[in-house]
């Protein structure tokens, strides 16, 4: 292969290469704006979603409590890592004017109930099957907590597995009434 060949083929790789990325750019930033994109200080998007006991819970109906809103996943490892630390503080803290609600996506109601009876949850676990509450508050990827003032602001936003106990802690202390 002579030279020219050689630069020609070189250039035509960067160029596709560049191209990509400039694609993949302008794709991710479109995605990011149909998806929430939720900051400390906002107001946090009202829903209903129904619990495994089929009790409805609208997120405004909290107003005046604290809300300790997590995202999760059956096979999520650090969910399944935090869930003892957010039963034991929904106990502890439920007198105090903070409610836990968890919110799971991507799993089937059994496996959700088999879950929460695994690890002894009390709190409510809703389950989001059209995955609107979690495009509404830009969840990806789980676990993601969302920290709700008694006002209904988000006030701290948590991505990833809260494996200390006191972590969760001062979450809850954060947003008590």
């Amino acid at each position: 292969m002579n030279k020219r060949k050689k630069r020609l083929i070189m250039r035509s790789i960067i160029l596709a290469i560049l191209a990509a990325a400039v694609g993949y750019t302008f794709y991710s930033n479109l995605t990011k704006e149909a998806r929430g994109n939720l900051q400390k200080g906002d107001e946090a998007p009202d829903f209903v979603l129904t619990d495994l006991s089929g009790e409805a819970h609208q997120l405004s109906d909290y107003k005046g409590k604290g809300v300790f809103l997590n995202f999760w996943g059956t096979w999520c490892e650090p969910c399944k890592k935090e869930m003892p630390h957010m039963e034991k503080m929904s106990k502890e803290f439920k007198d105090q004017g903070v409610e836990v609600l968890a919110v799971n996506v991507g799993d089937s109601e059994l496996q959700a109930k088999k879950f929460a009876k695994q690890y002894g949850l009390t709190f409510p676990i809703a389950i989001d099957s059209s995955k609107e509450v979690q495009d509404a508050y830009g969840v990806n990827p789980l676990p993601a907590t969302f920290m709700i003032s008694p006002d209904g602001k988000v006030e701290e936003i948590v991505i990833g597995g809260l494996v200390k106990e006191e972590q969760v802690r001062a979450l809850f202390e954060k947003v008590k009434p």
